[in-house]
């Protein structure tokens, strides 16, 4: 059997010190295959963003170990940990993270930019990235002539672009109608199917109704998980913990 895409190991992250310090995980073992779409839930203060944070090598885990396709993140160093990003993990933040002054299509390219892919070539997948996130006519504007659902759609071109195996999604839907919101869900079930591990973080359980597996998390732990259910209501009555 493969090594799965995403997997961590007994992972606890910690903030501060002494009488100052905060647990955000702790003893974290999970494991997504390619392929598997994986919805992350529980309250504020959970410590959902932080455990995409470390699966992404955003962050380090205070102990434990992340691995993305078999490679333990702890062992890079930071250039290798940020040529593994650029090249297998795409990530939509909460806050969109985009260039202000590139526009959408420069935004989505660069990344396969900074990996020493050709600009033609990097541009011609960022278009359709944008097509199929549904806003290829904005290409060429920049952030401030977008409203805020367009960014979010432009951050999220940019994680799907090329063929990465691993997508992170903090709450991708925040900013955008439930219409729109669903056609964004669809986009990545539509990238599970192709064999990328998906890991969504959302409060709203009809959005965890479109993985394989969701996760609870409470106080920094797992301490529920649902597998193959796709009913909202049975979603809220595991969350209710």
């Amino acid at each position: 059997m493969s090594d799965p895409v995403l997997q961590l190991r007994n992972v606890s992250r910690n903030y501060g010190s002494g009488n100052n310090q905060v647990t955000a995980l702790k003893h974290i073992d999970l494991s997504i295959a390619a392929g598997e779409f994986v919805a992350v839930m529980g309250p504020s203060g959970s410590g959902k963003s932080s455990l995409l944070s470390i699966a992404g090598g955003l962050e380090t885990a205070s102990s434990g170990e992340v691995a993305i396709e078999g490679t333990a993140l702890g062992g890079l160093n930071i250039n290798e940990l940020a040529r593994l990003r650029r090249r297998a993990v795409g990530y939509v933040f909460q806050d969109f993270n985009l260039v202000p002054t590139l526009t959408a299509l420069e935004n989505v390219a660069l990344p396969m930019e900074l990996d020493g892919v050709g600009i033609r070539q990097a541009r011609q997948q960022a278009t359709i990235a944008l097509q199929q996130i549904g806003i290829d006519q904005l290409a060429n504007r920049f952030m401030d002539e977008m409203s805020g659902g367009q960014q979010q759609r432009v951050a999220i071109a940019r994680a799907i672009v090329g063929r990465r195996r691993l997508l992170l999604a903090d709450e991708p839907t925040g900013a955008l109608d439930s219409f729109s919101g669903d056609s964004i869900l669809d986009v990545l079930r539509q990238r599970a199917d192709d064999g990328t591990a998906v890991v969504l973080v959302t409060h709203e359980a009809r959005h965890a109704a479109w993985a394989d597996r969701v996760i609870f998390l409470k106080d920094g732990r797992i301490v529920d998980e649902a597998a193959d259910s796709h009913d909202p209501t049975v979603l809220l009555n595991h969350a209710a913990i």
